[in-house]
């Protein structure tokens, strides 16, 4: 990960982009302008973020963040980007629980004045976990903290989680199930299987990710509980802290009604990505963070829901983060950054880790 080349995150102008926001601001605020519009190195390979501030003497927000769907032309890492559903989960997170999101401005669904459909929030102050270099690095301001201060925040990231799935009413987050019939997993997990269809379209297919489809139904729950609102990119590099402290939660343009141990699954394998990567770049990681069985028995004391099928839903973790990483290196493929091997499952980072899971070993 040190040497391998970062994958272009957006083929757009940040100057044009720029010039465009401040002609479509005046249109909400009239005489307002956008400046120091920035898009930060830190930008997924998703939907885009810029950063501004708006200069207006009678604005009630200057910090302001936008979330821009991808260009549609660039290869994009999903099918569809719906900056509405987005919006609206936001809004539906701020008025039904504590749980800190940034407050939602503004919405505008023609994709005319930057191309694509996008909508502005207030920037929240703070630090987040970085992904490159990984937070586990030597290095990372979260690898440097203490034992006790990495606990905080795994402790309030875990009641995050647990506020985020007592609170919203399940019946006004109905418009964020997954088509088809059956059961909210049994709809999600179709949903996987349909997006991997669309990311193998014309291109080699994943052996290692149809073996894991494969172990999925073998492992599949008796009983996969009621749905909740599940954030969906349950990770602590979609947050920003003060401190250890959780201040804004992002990043919810994979939100569902899904079980409750969809997001906690992802929450925990995801770090364990960044564990593994670390640990075999010869350094010692963080084992001791985020850990599956600490994870577990925290949110059972918060919720009184005692996680179970955890064998299934972190490797449904690793499966539907093996989908996403096929796709981002077909992209690279796309624009000439890498080769596509013989073998496409040396292009998913954690091959082993997944090959791992499927085979019931890793967690041993």
């Amino acid at each position: 990960m040190a040497t391998a080349p970062r994958p272009r995150t957006t083929t757009r102008d940040p100057g044009e982009l720029s010039r465009r926001l401040t002609a479509w601001l005046g249109t909400r605020l009239p005489g307002a302008r956008a400046t120091g519009v920035t898009v930060p190195a830190s930008n997924g390979m998703s939907s885009e973020t810029l950063l501004f501030d708006i200069e207006h003497p009678e604005a009630p927000w200057r910090a302001c963040a936008l979330r821009l769907a991808a260009d549609p032309a660039a290869y994009t890492v999903f099918p569809a980007y719906d900056m509405a559903r987005q919006y609206r989960t936001l809004r539906l997170v701020a008025e039904h629980t504590d749980v800190p999101v940034p407050r939602v401005l503004w919405l505008e669904e023609d994709p005319g004045p930057l191309g694509a459909p996008f909508f502005v929030m207030e920037r929240v102050a703070g630090r987040v976990p970085p992904d490159v270099m990984p937070y586990t690095y030597e290095g990372s301001w979260l690898h440097a903290a203490s034992d006790a201060e990495r606990a905080h925040l795994e402790a309030a990231t875990v009641a995050l989680l647990a506020r985020l799935h007592d609170q919203v009413p399940p019946a006004q987050a109905e418009f964020l199930a997954p088509p088809g019939a059956g059961d909210t997993l049994r709809r999600h997990v179709t949903a996987q299987r349909a997006y991997y269809a669309w990311v193998i379209d014309g291109l080699p297919r994943s052996p290692l990710i149809e073996a894991a489809f494969d172990r999925l139904e073998q492992l599949w729950p008796s009983d996969p509980g009621a749905p909740v609102l599940s954030w969906g990119d349950a990770r602590i590099g979609n947050i920003v802290y003060d401190g250890f402290d959780p201040v804004a939660v992002l990043d919810w343009e994979m939100a569902a009604l899904a079980p409750r141990e969809v997001d906690l699954g992802w929450a925990v394998y995801l770090h364990r990505f960044f564990h593994d990567l670390t640990v075999a770049s010869g350094q010692r990681g963080l084992p001791d963070f985020l850990r599956r069985d600490r994870v577990e028995a925290r949110y059972a004391r918060l919720t009184g829901h005692t996680p179970r099928d955890m064998d299934f839903h972190t490797l449904y973790a690793a499966l539907r983060h093996a989908i996403v990483m096929l796709r981002i290196a077909y992209r690279q493929a796309y624009f000439g950054e890498v080769a596509v091997p013989a073998d496409p499952d040396t292009l998913i980072l954690h091959h082993d880790s997944l090959r791992a899971m499927v085979r019931g070993t890793y967690w041993d």
